[in-house]
This record gives C-alpha cells, sequence and structure tokens, in this order.
C-alpha cells in the first residue's frame, strides 16, 4: 500500500482500478495531507497518491506512519456531496470532426453517439496532462474507442473528446491522440483567476447538447 520512491517520496496504492470509491478516498487523503507536516507536495491520480516529503528532517518511517493516521481520517471523510456542473457542447460538425468516424467504427448514428455520451453523468476522476484538463469517467462502452495512431500535433482548447472508457476537454490548444465529438465554449483554465481552473477532483460532470450556430 505504502512504497518509497527514492529517497524522498512514496506512493500511496489504494487500489488498482479505475473505481469512484477508490478515487474518493485517493482524494479525501491528497486534501488532509496538504497540512501534513514534512509533506511537500502530493500528486493524485486514480487509484494512487504520490507524495513528496522533507527527507531531510522526517525519515521514511516518519512519513509513512503520519499517512497512516491520515488514512484512517480519510476514510471517514469521503461521504460529501460533490460539485456538479453542466457543460454545455457543440456536437458534430467543425465542432467534433471525428463524431462521424466513431459512429461508423461503432455502428451507430452520430445521434446515438451524442445521445449515449450526454445522457450519463462523469466524475472527475484527476487533473493533467495539461493544466485544467479533466480526466471523466466512466465512458459507455459502447463508445469505447483506442486512442489515435498518430495525435495530432493541434487540439483546440475546448475541444470535448474521448478515448478508452475517458472523455475529457482540452483546456488549452495543445497536441492531442483522443477522438474529437463536441467543444465547449467555456474556459477551463483562467491563469488570472483566484480560482484558475473550472474542475476539481470528485466534481460530477453532465454534457448538455447545444446547437451549433453556424449550423
Amino acid at each position: 500500500m505504502l512504497k518509497p520512491l527514492g529517497d524522498s517520496a512514496l506512493l500511496i496504492q489504494l487500489g488498482d482500478e479505475i473505481d469512484s470509491v477508490i478515487n474518493q478516498r485517493v482524494h479525501a487523503l491528497n486534501a488532509l495531507l496538504q497540512h501534513t507536516n514534512g509533506v511537500l507536495e502530493t500528486i493524485p491520480a486514480y487509484c494512487t497518491l504520490l507524495v513528496h516529503y522533507d527527507s531531510l528532517n522526517f525519515s521514511f518511517s516518519q512519513i509513512k506512519s503520519l499517512i497512516q493516521e491520515n488514512i484512517n481520517q480519510a476514510d471517514e471523510s469521503i461521504y460529501k456531496t460533490p460539485r456538479r456542473l453542466e457543460i454545455p457542447v457543440r456536437y458534430g460538425g467543425a465542432s467534433g470532426t471525428d463524431l462521424e468516424t466513431v459512429a461508423v467504427s461503432k455502428g451507430i448514428s452520430p445521434a446515438d453517439v451524442i445521445r449515449i455520451h450526454s445522457e450519463r453523468e462523469y466524475t472527475v476522476y484527476m487533473m493533467g496532462f495539461t493544466p485544467g484538463f479533466p480526466y471523466l469517467g466512466m465512458l459507455d462502452e459502447r463508445l469505447s474507442m483506442p486512442r489515435l495512431e498518430s495525435p495530432r500535433t493541434l487540439v483546440k482548447a475546448g475541444s470535448v473528446a474521448i478515448a478508452g472508457s475517458q472523455t475529457g476537454i482540452y483546456p488549452l490548444d495543445s497536441p492531442g491522440g483522443w477522438h474529437l465529438i463536441g467543444w465547449t465554449p467555456l474556459k477551463l483554465f483562467d491563469p488570472d483567476n483566484e480560482f484558475p481552473f473550472l474542475f476539481s477532483p470528485g466534481d460530477v460532470v453532465k454534457f448538455i447538447p447545444i446547437e451549433d450556430e453556424h449550423a
């Protein structure tokens, strides 16, 4: 469950699958460790938490003991009401250039792809690979698609995409290897804002289809 990584970090493994309860434990523990003496930085993922600690003043065993105390507290604090966000999306056309490809690959219509993608709610499991990018799950298995064999060199900010069992939104213009099915006008990352990220881990997201004004 806890193992050292180098001389100033350790990895906390709370599970080995994408699971909402495990992920809640990860983020509850992450929140608690922000106030733990000796902890310098934490990096949460789906079912793990990487902890960098002050190795000049704390030994691995000391940090491990502090973390084990916090794990028990985290288990008691995961059942909180999540924040719910509705995200407007223009599906298909220039806003979602892969919608037709996904539909053909799955043997369904583009309207089915839109309906299936937008009818369920998703949990923000983790943030990466660019500032503000939310990894959302779980995607309906009927829409599961492998990543592109050759990633695009440029995906525009706001693009809504799918890959594997996940869906996500690109917050910035960046390279990307996911299938683009729509676009949202919302700004996901604003470095000048006191709270720069639209999403936080644990949020619940619902996509709301909107008409393409250029249609």
